[in-house]
């Protein structure tokens, strides 16, 4: 039996379906009674999960504080680790005492940083860097996480994706679309990077081969469709999966970003010029897992 956190969620949802098409006996927990799933209440260091875990031998663990969650009802001083950290390790801990056999912990490559040199992407051997408060709680629940499975031996296996895509996701990628489906002309065809993010479907299928593989206890996995593409090139697939043409000009990278510091958009300005490059090799070799869908077919399926 697997236990799901955040099975609400964009990721979520994709994960139920994976786990049905797969005939695996799941349950799910969340913030409020849903038919079918547990209610725990708010995610923290006192949540108490003795009913969702009854009977579990896998937990994965989705549910986090993020950006939107932080805009809301969970917003306040710490919001991050209260949830990402002090809650997620709280949850292990019960689940170790509930005779979990695997925690499979959904992390993200923000532990690695907020972007990666050009040319070198990033491995899971590389030296944590998180720079905002929510890749830091994520990286001391990984580090909690790492403890207590030395400790108890309850395995452990952590996935850092990028950013994930596919249809009905929100945030970054869904203001791309409408971006491109403006028909406004785009400052962006001189960027000259490489990004890597993952498909919904991509990621749900890696999580479910280390939920039971027996190569991934003890692993730290990046997520990612296999291939880092630029953002002009990026563009031009999502205005070819939605059927209409990217207008884009060319603009000195500098010019853009001083632009984006003189109008208070240098963070969005550098999620588009900078890179984040993945390498997935070890999640591939170690598991023998290939991405189900390419990025131009997972693109398709998103729009």
């Amino acid at each position: 039996m697997l236990l799901v956190t955040g099975a609400t969620g964009f990721v979520g949802q994709d994960l139920q379906q994976a786990l049905r098409v797969r005939n695996l006996a799941y349950r799910t927990a969340s913030r409020s009674s849903r038919a079918g799933s547990i209610a725990v209440g708010k995610i923290d260091a006192a949540t108490d999960w003795k009913a969702a875990l009854s009977g579990v031998d896998v937990v994965i663990h989705l549910a986090a504080a993020n950006q939107n969650v932080i805009d809301g009802s969970d917003a306040g001083p710490g919001a991050f680790r209260r949830v990402n950290a002090e809650g997620t390790i709280n949850l292990a801990k019960q689940a170790v005492a509930a005779g979990v056999k695997r925690f499979v912990f959904i992390s993200t490559i923000k532990v690695n940083g907020e972007r990666s040199f050009a040319g070198r992407a990033f491995t899971s051997n590389d030296p944590a860097a998180p720079t905002t408060e929510y890749a830091v709680s994520k990286l001391e629940a990984e580090q909690a996480l790492i403890a207590l499975s030395k400790t108890t031996g309850m395995e452990l296996v952590i996935i850092r994706p990028p950013l994930v895509y596919g249809r009905g996701a929100e945030g970054s990628f869904r203001a791309l679309k409408r971006l491109v489906r403006s028909g406004i002309p785009l400052p962006l065809a001189s960027i000259d990077n490489r990004r890597s993010m993952v498909y919904v479907e991509n990621l749900t299928d890696l999580i479910v081969t280390t939920a039971s593989h027996p190569a991934a206890a003890g692993q730290i996995f990046l997520a990612g469709d296999g291939e880092a593409v630029s953002t002009p090139e990026l563009l031009r697939r999502l205005a070819t999966a939605m059927g209409c043409s990217a207008r884009l000009l060319p603009c000195p990278p500098g010019v853009l970003n001083f632009l984006g510091r003189a109008t208070g958009k240098a963070e969005l300005v550098n999620r588009l010029t900078d890179w984040l490059e993945v390498d997935i090799s070890h999640t591939r070799a170690l598991l023998d897992w290939t991405p189900p869908f390419d990025m131009r077919t997972a693109l398709k399926r998103s729009c």
